[in-house]
């Protein structure tokens, strides 16, 4: 959890975070900021707000601010057959926020494991996600979905066309059975598959509950697959002591053109919206003309900016002295109330709008 209140939340958090990716043989990776629009023009449905901050370059080219981060790592690296990259990043991404109506830079941090994937390397992945959250809030939630378990039940009405496959998903995620039941009927599927679905789109909850009622609603080889690789990666989980903080949920399942497997978004107390999103995109990579697997996270720390604004301190300790206190007397004070850990802010009277856990009235000889 974070606990050094020097630094703000987020900034805690970025070091916090390095450091268990690095543990773990990350490489930290840098980037320019800036990226040749095109890049961002081809892959707009992968982000997350098609809105691009351009600029013309002094030689005429397009040029974006970057809105992500996966798109630039992607393109610059592949893999040595049967090998792995395994980045970690810390970077701004400049992206228009809803609640200011225009661009902020918002810092996020992550980390991306690009080659020859297998099931420990994915369980890596995901349990580094569930740690990150950990190192945040100890009553974090993670949210594990799966695409191939939408798609292989999908694969019983192979004559779906695109626009009511994309509805199916846009229902799903919206945990809206009665849409979802109509959509099923208006596209002509069976009624066993429509109640799959709208099954599926309602399950939530613990991996040992939902795991179960999962058997019954698996047909098809990539769905059995899916299955497979879910009940895999929570035994991971559980060996690792990290399986009570996760929850499965097919609502994340929304957008099957890059993701192709294993999904998950991870939530803090307190934030409406998720903290981390990361999953396998497989997809982008071939898009990209790359070759292998893909499996990656961000966590936002802008989020953490509400939690600060909803309950946070600018100080540990408000030290305030008076005219006649001796200077150097304070400034011993100051250290020794830092030393104990706590951060300090000294002065003669209470500023407006500070937010202190404690008020210690200086008086000669450090007497409060």
């Amino acid at each position: 959890m974070l606990s050094s209140p020097s630094l703000r939340p987020d900034e805690q958090a970025g070091l916090l975070l390095r450091e268990l990716y690095r543990r773990h043989g990350y490489q930290c990776y840098r980037m320019s900021r800036f990226e040749p629009y095109d890049l961002y023009a081809k892959n707009k449905s992968f982000l997350v707000s098609e809105n691009i901050l351009t600029f013309t370059d002094t030689d005429g080219r397009l040029m974006a601010l970057k809105p992500d981060v996966t798109l630039s790592i992607i393109k610059n690296i592949q893999p040595a057959p049967h090998t792995l990259e395994k980045v970690c990043y810390h970077e701004n991404v400049y992206r228009t926020s809803p609640a200011s109506m225009g661009y902020r830079e918002i810092m996020q941090t992550g980390l991306e494991c690009v080659g020859d994937l297998d099931l420990a390397s994915m369980g890596e992945a995901v349990a580094l996600a569930a740690e990150s959250l950990g190192l945040l809030s100890e009553a974090y939630l993670l949210d594990l979905g799966h695409v191939g378990l939408v798609s292989g039940l999908l694969e019983e009405a192979a004559e779906l066309d695109g626009d009511v496959r994309a509805g199916l998903l846009a229902e799903l995620s919206r945990k809206n059975v009665p849409a979802l039941r109509s959509l099923c009927a208006r596209a002509g599927l069976a009624h066993d598959l429509a109640e799959k679905l709208c099954r599926l789109s309602r399950l939530y909850g613990p991996p040992a509950e939902i795991l179960p009622q999962l058997k019954a609603l698996v047909s098809g080889a990539e769905a059995a697959a899916a299955l497979e690789e879910l009940e895999g990666l929570c035994r991971i989980l559980k060996r690792l002591g990290l399986l009570d903080r996760v929850r499965l949920d097919f609502s994340i399942v929304n957008d099957m053109r890059y993701y192709n497997g294993l999904i998950f978004r991870g939530y803090l107390p307190g934030l409406a919206s998720g903290v981390l999103a990361g999953g396998r995109y497989d997809n982008l990579l071939r898009r990209m003309g790359k070759t292998g697997q893909a499996i990656g996270f961000a966590v936002y720390l802008d989020q953490l900016e509400r939690l600060e604004a909803d309950g946070g301190y600018d100080v540990d300790v408000l030290l305030v002295y008076g005219p006649q206190d001796d200077p150097a007397a304070v400034a011993a004070r100051a250290e020794e109330l830092m030393a104990g850990g706590k951060s300090v802010r000294a002065e003669r009277t209470v500023p407006q709008r500070l937010r202190y856990r404690e008020l210690v009235r200086f008086s000669e000889g450090g007497q409060a």
